[in-house]
């Protein structure tokens, strides 16, 4: 993050603190109609243009340690091989055989030097080549080399792996913009996986989701916990093309220290806006990381059903050397927890309210614009045609994207 954009923040988060209304030009939202979070033909468009034509987090290196190493992913529905091959390059692919699609592994991780359909033994190099079968002779003209497995689009943030069944899917490092030279200051290339938690919530995705895009709900959800150390009054955002996003957010006190990462390494290239301020990136559809010199987690929002999710904490942290990491992350982990039980207390009344006539619409405030910049994009990825006219969302947010 250069210095003029570090200090096109700085300036924001002034001005946001200042300021007495939302900025001259601003326009009123349209309510994001109630049929985007309940209407059943709605969440399938959902579930058939977004999740499986979008760039998803997969997992760190970590999971991955050595050639050979493989995880067996299946948030979209579909089961996915992701794999490390013997050059080091990760690849995905369908854990599909091309004979009669058997699987070719069956337990969640593991490591093998190459791949064995369980069924009728057709076997695959990790970089997913058909190298042998039985009784080939009873194949004729079969050419192995037109029976790959089906791959998937797999590439990498740093040592973070994301997956798109997309294949005409933009590159990944393009897609995200400016995320990539924003991180750089983290020095992430030498971040380490921590620990990983989940948790199962009765609520639409996006009751959630929401949430965790604006701080709004501060001084009513977190009053006792983040409101207490945050000015949610100052909080600048940054909207980016693809649906991206970035929330950074002040500290009361400029001299502020979580008291959960004192005595944690920390980066000491990370810029003053990320040292004393707190940024959260949204990496659009559903990835949310409130980012810290100290370390972060990688919080990931998977649909379950139309009314049921999944939010995953996955935590990383600059390298702290041998052994297991600090014991200061379980107090650090636990102080999180606590916050997110805040968060979580009310999804599945709200879910109820939902379902109820009294759930008109949402109408949105300037704060929350990072919600409505999320829904377009939604729109766009769905494509608007194919949204019934009273489900869409009326385009609001492209004269404030981000150059």
């Amino acid at each position: 993050m250069d210095t003029a954009t570090v200090q096109r923040f700085l300036d924001g988060m002034k001005y946001e603190t200042e300021r007495t209304a939302p900025p001259p030009g601003f326009p009123q939202l349209p309510d994001i109609p109630a049929g985007r979070y309940t209407d059943p033909q709605f969440l399938k468009l959902e579930t058939e243009r977004l999740w499986r034509r979008s760039w998803l987090y997969a997992c760190h290196m970590d999971d991955l340690p050595s050639p050979g190493s493989y995880l067996l992913w299946k948030k979209t529905g579909t089961p996915i091989l992701i794999v490390r091959g013997k050059d080091d390059v990760v690849r995905a692919f369908y854990n599909t055989c091309r004979h009669r699609g058997g699987p070719l592994v069956k337990s969640e991780c593991g490591r093998q030097d190459g791949f064995v359909c369980g069924y009728h033994g057709w076997t695959y190099s990790l970089d997913g080549r058909l190298v042998n079968l039985r009784d080939k002779r009873d194949f004729p003209g079969l050419d192995l080399s037109q029976r790959s497995l089906i791959a998937v689009r797999c590439e990498r943030f740093y040592n973070w792996v994301f997956i798109n069944e997309d294949p005409e899917a933009e590159p990944l490092l393009e897609h995200l913009g400016p995320f990539h030279e924003y991180f750089r200051q983290f020095q992430p290339d030498c971040w380490r996986f921590v620990a990983k938690e989940s948790f199962e919530v009765r609520c639409n995705i996006k009751v959630l989701l929401d949430a965790f895009l604006e701080v709004y709900h501060l001084k009513s959800i977190h009053k006792d916990t983040v409101d207490r150390f945050l000015d949610h009054r100052g909080t600048t955002i940054a909207l980016y093309r693809n649906g991206h996003s970035l929330m950074v957010t002040p500290n009361r006190r400029p001299d502020w220290q979580d008291p959960g990462t004192r005595g944690m390494r920390r980066i000491e290239t990370a810029t003053v806006l990320s040292s004393h301020n707190n940024p959260s990136f949204n990496f659009y559809p559903n990835l949310v990381v409130p980012v810290d010199p100290t370390g972060a987690p990688f919080l990931l929002f998977w649909p379950t059903g139309d009314a049921t999710m999944r939010i995953e904490c996955h935590w990383f942290a600059p390298d702290w050397g041998d052994g297991p990491p600090p014991e200061l992350w379980k107090t650090r982990i636990a102080n999180f927890d606590r916050i997110l039980d805040e968060d979580l207390q009310f999804a599945a009344q709200i879910q109820e309210s939902l379902m109820s006539p009294g759930f008109r619409g949402i109408p949105l405030n300037y704060q929350e614009r990072r919600i409505y910049h999320w829904h377009e994009e939604l729109d766009r990825r769905i494509g608007v045609e194919r949204v019934p006219p009273d489900l869409r969302v009326e385009p609001r947010m492209q004269p404030f994207f981000e150059n």
